[in-house]
């Protein structure tokens, strides 16, 4: 018995690229999903391939996909099981590394995805946006061959993007070395401001292990700085026609920019805005009150809390 997928969905969120030119996988989802896929195409002629690395899947009941999951062992993440039943996200991967999300088919219907909000039209609003920056990388990049640093660059944004998209969180980035995240935009959820807090913990603890493992083999040092932000924020294509792209801009963008920055390697920076917002506190959370910081370019200081690291090194480059 297999998952019944009902409709596949196009997700826009960059992911790294992987195929499906191998018996391995096109089993994978005849026998998981219930696709047959020849040329690179799945039932219905939709591509699949390298060309989809990060697709969506509608499923009739998330609760029996699930089930069905954990009854043929295959590895999943559960976002937004806490909403309300059928609300979940589950996010799993196939032999050749794409990450697959189902979502029952009513919650593609009643609620735009990402994909649906990305028109001509300028959309005001309002959720969590998060700067993911690594520390390190401009020495990193001047000491490797460009092939090597492309390598570690794909290994870092494959970490930070299954961490934030099994928190429900949408891509926007990378930019350079720098992931862009959202949580609750643009499509909104009553928990987004818990879900990015736990995301950058998330971050911070399995980067650090990657950055040691970069160390042991490479002899390279690398951190990461995040900063967390909350407010409102323009959603809508920016450029001109052929080479424009999807992105937000506004304050809350250059918040969550300016803490990335002045976040040392594996910390965390955070608005207090967004801790206000949740249910128990700084306590609750586990992150620790700070003094306010004077952000460049902001006639006022912003309060912050910070989720630290065991250890922390400054690797930031100077101005």
């Amino acid at each position: 018995m297999s998952i019944r997928v009902l409709e596949l969905h196009q997700n826009p969120s960059a992911a790294p690229s992987g195929v499906i030119e191998n018996a391995e996988t096109r089993d994978f989802y005849a026998r998981v999903l219930g696709l047959t896929a020849g040329g690179g195409k799945a039932s219905g002629g939709k591509d699949i391939g390298a060309s989809e690395p990060y697709v969506g899947f509608a499923v009739e009941s998330i609760a029996t996909a699930r089930a069905e999951l954990s009854r043929m062992g295959i590895a999943h993440v559960v976002s937004g099981a806490a909403e309300a039943p059928g609300t979940e996200r589950v996010f799993l991967r196939d032999p050749a590394g794409n990450l697959i999300e189902l979502r029952e088919v009513r919650r593609y219907r009643e609620a735009p995805t990402s994909q649906e909000a990305l028109g001509s039209e300028y959309v005001r609003a309002v959720g969590m946006v998060m700067f993911a920056d690594m520390r390190g990388f401009t020495p990193l990049a001047e000491r490797r061959e460009p092939a090597e640093v492309v390598t570690l660059l794909n290994e870092y944004f494959t970490l930070l993007t299954s961490i934030a998209i099994s928190h429900g969180g949408t891509i926007f980035g990378p930019a350079g070395d720098c992931l862009i995240a959202t949580f609750g935009i643009p499509v909104e959820s009553p928990d987004a401001g818990l879900r990015a807090v736990n995301a950058a913990r998330e971050m911070l603890a399995r980067y650090s292990w990657l950055a040691e493992d970069w160390k042991q083999r490479l002899g390279i040092e690398t951190g990461l700085g995040i900063g967390v932000s909350f407010g409102a924020v323009i959603a809508g294509r920016i450029g001109v026609p052929g080479y424009d792209s999807y992105t937000i801009i506004g304050d809350t963008v250059n918040v969550a920019a300016r803490l990335s920055q002045r976040a040392r390697a594996g910390e965390a920076l955070i608005a207090k805005s967004i801790i206000r917002e949740l249910p128990g506190g700084v306590d609750h959370l586990g992150v620790i009150d700070l003094p306010p910081m004077a952000l460049r370019g902001r006639a006022e200081p912003i309060e912050i809390a910070c989720i630290p690291a065991p250890h922390r090194v400054d690797l930031r480059v100077q101005a």
